[in-house]
C-alpha cells in the first residue's frame, strides 16, 4: 500500500483545497411580497409559492 514519502506541507494542502469553497445564497424577490426569498422556497414573509398561499404567517 503506497503510503507519502514526505509530510504535505501546509501551503500545498491549502492550494489544493482552493476550490472547495462554499457560493454565498442567491436569494431572489418574491413575486407577491418582493422580500427576499431563496429560490425554490416559500417565501417566509408572506408565505407563498409559485402564486399560492402554502404556509399560513403570523403577523
Amino acid at each position: 500500500m503506497p503510503v507519502p514519502k514526505r509530510k504535505t506541507s501546509k501551503s500545498k494542502r491549502d492550494k489544493r483545497r482552493t476550490h472547495n469553497k462554499t457560493e454565498a445564497p442567491n436569494p431572489s424577490a418574491c413575486p407577491q411580497c418582493g422580500e427576499s426569498k431563496l429560490p425554490h422556497h416559500a417565501c417566509p414573509s408572506c408565505g407563498t409559492y409559485k402564486g399560492r398561499t402554502v404556509v399560513e404567517v403570523e403577523d
